[in-house]
């Protein structure tokens, strides 16, 4: 039996789907059950957060009496922040099984999880347990939920290092970065877990794709403005499938434009979506994790177009990498890859080679297999 950890955010997202279809694999592909524990942000108070983030979690007995009633022998933490932390780490040890911590992304040192500051600079300043240039700068955009991540993080880290058995990343670039970070890698064997992608085409239909397709949060870190201002200059009708706190500004900015917003939209219906499209878009500015929008592009036979970020350096065919924040490079490679059924097909076998649910499966065995 394994344990999922997880605690939900108020805008949902790709570390969701991962997580679900991580505890598929492991039903489907490692013959285990798993149970998920749960909890989430919509409807949890300031001051609950708080406390949980200051204290290093909230209610761990939760955690232990999960463990000791299902038997699980590891427990996989995924979003710790801020109701589990180290303190359901602790518990789920005591109660005497194994545990797994899975950075999703750089919320062990990093208050808004992205490296991105209020400025929309890629940002490393906070560094192992000195988290005060994330209070200094606001990146939570308010001193009062900013103190208590700053207080929440430093405290928690080595904690959190001490009570897990072993630190897993969606990419190597993200497990370099949190190094960068000052997490001391040292102190915890490392694992690179991508996130699995669990439908491929069998060929590229983006010959026949009729607009430029951009699934994401629809927050500063993603681009979606630099999509809008590329596709306008481009000439390519773009599609914008997410919902998030710039949604309103991005309508205004798209205004005059061939631009379609579609909301958040389930897994079927964006299947859809990629169905239709002759291009994807990840013009990120943050030093992604890991790329899972792109790679399920890719996946579905979608040549894509991503900003030279994080890890989506190493997913993405070189041909569709361009300059950050760059938008007239934007455009262009819009423009040269619009339809491109050859580059679909390559993106297909990458994706394949990278996060097929076999490779994932491969790599969760590992995995768990070190714990012993």
């Amino acid at each position: 039996m394994i344990c999922f950890l997880h605690h939900r955010y108020r805008t949902l997202g790709g570390e969701e789907r991962v997580v679900e279809r991580l505890a598929a694999l492991v039903r489907e592909h490692l013959d285990e059950e798993v149970v998920v524990l749960e909890r989430g942000s919509t409807g949890l108070g300031r001051v609950e957060a708080a406390r949980g983030l200051v204290r290093g979690g909230l209610r761990p007995e939760e955690v232990g009496e999960a463990v000791r009633r299902t038997g699980a022998r590891i427990v996989h933490a995924h979003n710790l922040h801020p109701t589990f932390g180290w303190r359901a780490l602790a518990a789920a040890r005591q109660a005497g099984a194994r545990t797994v911590l899975h950075a999703h992304n750089y919320r062990l040192v990093c208050a808004v999880g992205t490296c991105l500051d209020p400025a929309g600079v890629d940002c490393v300043r906070c560094h192992g347990t000195d988290t005060r240039p994330g209070l200094r700068h606001n990146c939570r955009g308010s001193r009062a939920e900013g103190l208590p991540y700053a207080i929440g993080l430093s405290r928690g880290l080595e904690p959190i290092l001490g009570h897990v058995d072993a630190l897993a990343a969606p990419s190597r670039f993200a497990l370099g970065r949190l190094g960068v970070l000052g997490v001391d890698l040292g102190s915890v064997p490392t694992h690179v877990l991508p996130g699995p992608v669990d439908a491929f085409a069998e060929r590229s239909a983006a010959g026949e794709g009729r607009y430029a397709l951009i699934a994401a949060r629809l927050a500063p870190d993603k681009g979606v403005d630099l999509a809008i201002d590329a596709c306008r200059a481009a000439g390519v009708p773009l599609v914008v499938a997410g919902d998030g706190p710039l949604e309103a500004a991005l309508r205004v900015r798209a205004a005059g434009a061939d631009v379609r917003f579609v909301g958040r939209v389930d897994a079927g219906a964006l299947a859809a979506l990629r169905a239709g499209a002759a291009l994807a878009l990840a013009p990120s500015r943050v030093a992604e994790t890991y790329g899972l929008a792109a790679l399920e592009a890719m996946a579905a036979g979608v040549p894509v177009v991503a900003a030279r970020m994080g890890a989506l350096a190493d997913v993405v065919p070189e041909a569709g990498l361009v300059p950050p924040d760059d938008v007239p490079a934007l455009a262009a490679a819009i423009t040269a890859r619009y339809g491109d059924a050859a580059a679909g097909e390559e993106g297909i076998g990458q994706a394949r080679d990278v996060a097929s649910p076999e490779r994932v499966a491969q790599a969760l065995r590992e995995l768990y297999g070190s714990l012993g």
